[in-house]
C-alpha cells in the first residue's frame, strides 16, 4: 500500500525548487523594478542635461546680445565724438610760458580767440584743459578746473576768453600730454567741440627770487668762516709772545760843531745861558704898608 504525504512531506527536494522558484520569481521582479527605476533616473539626468544645455545657450545669447549691444554703444561714442565747426575759427596764445614748458606752482594764463563767420550764432559754454599720459592721449591723468561762459557770438563777430589754471608741484620733471578744448553749440543745439591745444609739454620748477632756505645756510657758513679765523689769529698772537720796545732817544743838534753859523748874522745867535735862579716861594716877603707898621 502506498502512503500519501501531504505536499509539503513529499519530500525535501520540492519544497526546496517550489522555494527556490518562488525566490527567483522575486528576484526577476526586483531587478526589472531595479531597471525601470534606473531607466527613469537616466531619463531624468537627460532631461537635466537637456535643460542645463538649453539654459547654457540662452545664457551664451544673452551674452553675445550683450557684448553687442556694448559694441555698438561704442560705435555710437565714437561716432558721438565732438569736432569743431566749419563756421568758426579758434586761436590761441600763452601769455607768461611757452608752448613746451609749464611752471608748477605759478598761475599761468591762456587767451582764446573765437571768430564767427557763418550766418548762425554760437554759444561758447566752456573751456576745459587735462593732462594726459603722452603715450596715450586718451588716458586722462589729471583734469584742470573748467571755467564756464556761455557767451553768444553773432555772426560776423570775433571774441576772446581768458582761461586761467595752474599746474601742482608734484607734476614737475615730468612729460605729459596737455590738451585744452573749447565746447560750443549752434543756434539749433548742435554741440562742437575745438582742441586748442594738443601737443607734449615738459612740467619745470622756477628757481625764482631768494631761496630762504638757501639764505641762512649761506648766512651760518660765512659766521663759522668769522669764527674759524678770529681763533686763528688768537692762537698765532698767543704763540708770538710780548716783545718789550725800547725807548726812542731823540739825538736832535746837541753839537754844534757840525754846524756852519757863519751865515747867520751874530745878533741873531743864541748861546746858551744859566738860567736865573729861582726864589722859593717861602722865601718871599711881602711889606704891608699900615699905621702899626715900622
Amino acid at each position: 500500500m502506498f502512503r500519501s504525504f501531504p505536499p509539503w512531506q513529499k519530500g525535501p527536494n520540492l519544497w526546496q525548487k517550489g522555494i527556490g522558484l518562488a525566490q527567483a520569481q522575486d528576484d526577476t521582479e526586483e531587478d526589472v523594478l531595479e531597471g525601470e527605476e534606473e531607466e527613469e533616473d537616466d531619463v531624468e539626468i537627460e532631461e537635466e542635461e537637456e535643460e542645463d544645455e538649453d539654459t547654457d545657450v540662452e545664457e551664451g545669447e544673452e551674452e553675445r546680445a550683450v557684448e553687442a549691444g556694448d559694441e555698438e554703444e561704442e560705435e555710437e561714442d565714437e561716432e558721438e565724438v565732438l569736432k569743431s565747426s566749419k563756421d568758426a575759427d579758434t586761436t590761441m596764445l600763452f601769455t607768461r610760458n611757452s608752448e613746451t614748458e609749464i611752471p608748477v606752482n605759478l598761475p599761468l594764463q591762456v587767451l582764446v580767440g573765437f571768430a564767427n563767420n557763418g550766418e548762425e550764432e554760437f554759444v561758447l559754454q566752456h573751456i576745459h584743459a587735462s593732462l594726459r599720459y603722452p603715450q596715450d592721449f586718451s588716458f586722462h591723468i589729471y583734469n584742470f578746473s573748467a571755467i564756464e561762459y556761455d557767451y553768444t557770438v553773432q555772426p560776423g563777430q570775433e571774441t576772446t576768453l581768458e582761461y586761467n589754471f595752474q599746474a601742482g608741484e608734484v607734476f614737475a620733471a615730468r612729460p605729459f600730454g596737455f590738451v585744452i578744448q573749447l565746447f560750443y553749440k549752434d543756434a539749433e543745439g548742435n554741440f562742437y567741440a575745438d582742441s586748442l591745444f594738443n601737443d607734449t609739454i615738459t612740467m619745470v620748477e622756477l628757481d625764482e627770487g631768494i631761496d630762504t632756505e638757501t639764505f641762512f645756510l649761506y648766512l651760518f657758513l660765512a659766521a663759522v668762516l668769522v669764527l674759524l679765523l678770529v681763533g686763528l689769529q688768537q692762537l698765532f698772537s698767543s704763540r708770538g709772545g710780548k716783545k718789550t720796545k725800547r725807548a726812542a732817544v731823540e739825538t736832535g743838534t746837541q753839537s754844534n760843531g757840525d754846524v756852519d753859523l757863519t751865515w747867520i748874522p751874530e745878533q741873531n745867535h743864541i748861546y746858551k745861558k744859566s738860567p736865573s735862579p729861582r726864589r722859593s716861594p717861602r722865601q718871599r716877603t711881602t711889606k704891608k704898608v699900615g699905621s702899626g707898621d715900622k
